[in-house]
């Protein structure tokens, strides 16, 4: 009797470690220092990130249609009193500004990306404004499943313009976001096809990895991505 029941236990045991072997985990962790470089490089190989503030216009016939469209951001005026012929109405994300550097830093469970910015808009009836100043966001991740990637979505918390002590900040925060939203979110921040591999099983076909989870736990100065992979026939 015991030994059929030692069999059966092992039997047992062997179905759970075959069934486990078809699933398994990577760590990925990329520190501060990696989104350092990596910003350097960009700053040094191209010209800084620039985005139209809004949502662009139709310049067509009628005089009093919604220049912005669906957005939401700013308040909606004619054409007439809108138009500003000369007015970049962009805002370009700088590496430094007033000793803020636009970095990516992680914190108390919390990815921040301070933002060092200036840009031009033009208010109703004013004329081109220029502007400066820093902000703050945040970075919430989520695994796109059938996208097969992990994302980010950034949220500004809140824009410093120089020399007006906020004054004006909560209006190019919404344009700042609205940007953030059309250009940016959702940011792609691994493709998790691109760290997996197919093992080819001579005259048999191929086994391939398909993620089924991602675990971001964010520390001190770093984030450490776990993604568990699925063994599969490919």
């Amino acid at each position: 009797m015991y030994r059929r029941f030692f069999a059966a236990c092992l039997t047992i045991l062997i179905i759970a470690a075959a069934a486990s072997a078809q699933r398994a985990d990577i760590t990925i962790t990329l520190d501060e220092a990696f989104f350092d470089a990596l910003l350097d490089s960009v700053y040094q190989n191209f010209d800084p990130p620039e985005f139209t503030l809004g949502q662009k216009f139709d310049r067509g016939s009628d005089p009093d249609q919604n220049v912005f469209g669906r957005t939401t951001t700013v308040p909606v005026f004619s054409y007439a009193n809108y138009y500003r012929p000369g007015c970049s109405e962009t805002v370009k994300i700088l590496r430094e500004m007033n000793g803020v550097r636009t970095a990516v830093r992680m914190r108390e469970g919390k990815i921040i990306v301070p933002l060092a910015f200036s840009g031009s808009y033009a208010p109703p009836f004013v004329g081109c404004v220029d502007f400066a100043g820093v902000a703050e966001a945040n970075i919430d991740l989520e695994f796109d499943r059938e996208g097969q990637r992990l994302i980010g979505r950034a949220h500004v918390l809140n824009v410093n313009l120089n020399g007006t002590g906020g004054l004006g900040g909560s209006i190019i925060a919404k344009m700042l976001q609205g940007s953030i939203d059309k250009k940016l979110n959702p940011i792609e921040i691994l493709t998790l096809d691109k760290v997996s591999f197919i093992v080819p099983i001579q005259n048999a076909g191929k086994i391939k990895m398909k993620a089924v989870s991602v675990t971001p736990e964010i520390l001190n100065g770093s984030i450490s991505v776990r993604i568990t992979y699925d063994f599969l026939k490919g």
